[in-house]
């Protein structure tokens, strides 16, 4: 995808999502329960540029055991300066349950902040990437930055 703007929005490179998952650590994961959609925060590492997160027994595991299309969205948001971006990674979750890649998992810096039993870990692998990263005029970015080195 080329870098473009549209209505004060900066579309990012496919590079430029992959860098800002890589620093995130809480996502959204958004998965359907018969007509609804519905969503939960989660604590997140990447995995050979795939998302990975711990889950108990539920919605989201249940999602991964048949394989849905999920989607994800990590963003940083400063409602301070009005600035901010979001990447959205919409694939196929999958139960990781191969003994092998648990063991990578186990070495990546993943926790969750929730209490209790996260015995699980699922893994989406992303068929689509999209990023926004909101863009100001000049004379407004100008004041941001300035601010922002005071």
């Amino acid at each position: 995808m080329d870098t473009a703007e549209y209505e004060g929005l900066e579309i990012l490179s496919d590079d430029e999502c992959h860098t800002l998952l890589e620093i995130g650590r809480i996502g959204r994961v958004a998965v359907t329960v018969g007509d609804v959609s519905v969503i939960f925060p989660v604590n997140y590492a990447l995995l050979d540029g795939d998302i990975v997160f711990r889950t108990s027994s539920g919605t989201k595991l249940a999602a991964a055991m048949r394989r849905a299309t999920v989607s994800f969205e990590v963003d940083r948001i400063d409602a301070v300066f009005e600035d901010g971006w979001s990447v959205l990674v919409v694939g196929t979750a999958v139960e990781v349950d191969d003994d092998k890649e648990l063991e990578r998992v186990r070495g990546l810096e993943l926790r969750t902040w929730a209490e209790g039993p996260r015995e699980h870990v699922v893994r989406i692998r992303a068929d689509f990437l999209s990023g926004r990263r909101i863009v100001h005029p000049p004379r407004r970015r100008a004041i941001s930055d300035a601010a922002a080195s005071a």
